[in-house]
């Protein structure tokens, strides 16, 4: 069996801290970081809102991808998220089938 391996970006709010990361089980994780139960980066900015995310099968793959975006210039991140999520929708809802999230 193919483990997935998820890239993912947080924010705060609308054009706020962001937070990239990387992990095996993107339900449980973001709720990990909407719960405060990790990151104290996360938890301090109040970065809990899942605005991108994308799949790998490979966590080479993943991860050279995760830093690839840590790198780019704000502007690039937020140019790049606002093509894919321009309302800043949380994404949480989406990927786990719940109308809302815990804040």
């Amino acid at each position: 069996m193919n483990k997935t391996y998820y890239v993912y970006i947080l924010a705060s709010k609308r054009n706020g801290t962001l937070y990239t990361g990387v992990t095996s089980n993107l339900i449980n994780r973001v709720y990990q970081h909407k719960s405060d139960l990790v990151e104290p980066f996360t938890k301090k900015y109040q970065v809990h809102r899942l605005i991108y995310f994308e799949q790998h099968l490979d966590i080479h793959e993943a991860l050279r991808r995760e830093k690839q975006i840590k790198t780019w210039q704000r502007k690039w991140k937020l140019n790049f998220i606002e093509k894919s999520n321009p309302d800043w929708n949380d994404l949480y809802p989406e990927i786990t089938g719940f109308r809302s999230a815990p804040e």
